[in-house]
């Protein structure tokens, strides 16, 4: 294969500007680029901590008229890469967020974990890797 790299995760979201609001204000994203087709009824809304082009980001997708999605059982979590946990979990209380679990060691990986959960109900896994470089 030739290179290759992830471009984006897409969410299917009931309400646009709650979840616009979550990741951006909670999270800490910022919006990127919005594609409204109003004759196919959807909006596309990109978010990321970085530019496309460098980065993997998160597509916010809305259908004209759906409010709410069943999550099914296939999804896991989006994962996001922190530098300290505690402090990040933290963060996204004091800004409205909900931290459902953690902070706490990830057993057999020595790695701090946490999960915050969306507006839509999605699991959002905070990692903390304080060696990387994060935007």
């Amino acid at each position: 294969m030739n290179k290759a790299r992830i471009l984006h995760t897409m969410l299917r979201v009931g309400n646009l500007q709650r979840s616009i609001d979550f990741y951006c204000k909670v999270m800490g994203m910022r919006v990127l680029r919005t594609l409204d087709q109003p004759e196919d009824k959807f909006t596309l809304t990109f978010l990321g901590y970085g530019d496309e082009p460098e980065t993997c980001v998160l597509e916010l997708t809305y259908n004209y008229g759906v409010e709410r999605y069943d999550l099914g059982s296939a999804f896991g979590h989006i994962a996001i890469g922190v530098e300290d946990c505690e402090q990040a979990c933290s963060d996204v209380t004091a800004r409205g967020g909900e931290v459902v679990y953690g902070p706490a060691m990830m057993d057999g990986l020595n790695e701090m974990i946490a999960f915050v959960k969306d507006p839509d109900g999605y699991q959002v896994e905070l990692v903390e890797r304080p060696e990387y470089e994060l935007l």
